[in-house]
């Protein structure tokens, strides 16, 4: 049995996301959080309240057991980015992007 639960548009560059999911992807739940709640990242503050929301989903709508469950997979996917200017000298523009992406995490036993 699995359970998954997704965050769309997150104001995280995917890779800096990435660095994070390699460090919980195949750890018990109890032990996944732990790892994030003492991680100093942007991107573990966000993959943890995804992981909250499976592990709920798990046991509301499965009826799973919470001590059983493991991180089965961790996806970071890029999202749309958001493009805006800053002016610069002599009417020019300078490009800056501002990446988003998408959090898929599921939980199974």
């Amino acid at each position: 049995m699995e359970t998954q639960a997704k965050l769309y548009g997150v104001r995280l560059s995917a890779q800096k996301g990435r660095l994070v999911a390699d460090m919980i992807r195949g750890l018990p739940v109890e032990k996944a959080l732990n790892v994030l709640a003492f991680t100093p990242k942007k991107g573990a503050r966000l993959i943890k309240k995804v992981l909250e929301s499976a592990i709920a989903n798990a046991e509301h709508n499965d009826g799973a057991d919470i001590d059983e469950l493991k991180v089965k997979s961790v996806l970071v996917e890029r999202g749309t980015v958001l493009k805006r200017f800053q002016a610069r000298a002599k009417g020019r523009g300078f490009k800056i992007t501002k990446p988003t992406c998408h959090i898929f995490i599921t939980v199974g036993d």
